[in-house]
């Protein structure tokens, strides 16, 4: 049986990435504008960066791709994190991220238990 490791799996999303970047800028040699026009923002809203600043399992291609799209190709090693983290299940943050604080209207949600 095939065992992939997360480093692995990190190296095939960053691959893939490139490959559908190179598609969009094709796109966008034959059609100006198209791909900060309708291609990003399409993109964005898939990959929901404002709901889920942390990503999910199902938007980190998209965020591979949409880093792919930069000037900085996106890092194996910090894709391979991400993979770890979601697959294992860990919901640790980052280092550098502040503590969350608690939602303003935490307290108004009457569906959980007290």
């Amino acid at each position: 049986m095939l065992q992939i490791s997360a480093t692995q799996l990190a190296e095939l999303l960053a691959g893939i990435g490139r490959a559908q970047a190179a598609m969009v800028q094709g796109l966008e040699n034959e059609m100006a504008g198209v791909r900060s026009g309708r291609i990003v923002p399409a993109l964005q809203n898939v990959a929901h960066l404002r709901d889920h600043p942390q990503p999910t399992l199902v938007d980190l291609p998209v965020r591979v791709l949409l880093n792919s799209l930069g000037r900085i190709p996106p890092d194996p090693a910090n894709i391979a994190r991400d993979l770890e983290r979601l697959i294992n299940g860990a919901a640790e943050a980052p280092a550098t991220a502040a503590p969350a604080a608690p939602a303003a209207d935490e307290n108004l949600d009457f569906s959980k238990p007290a």
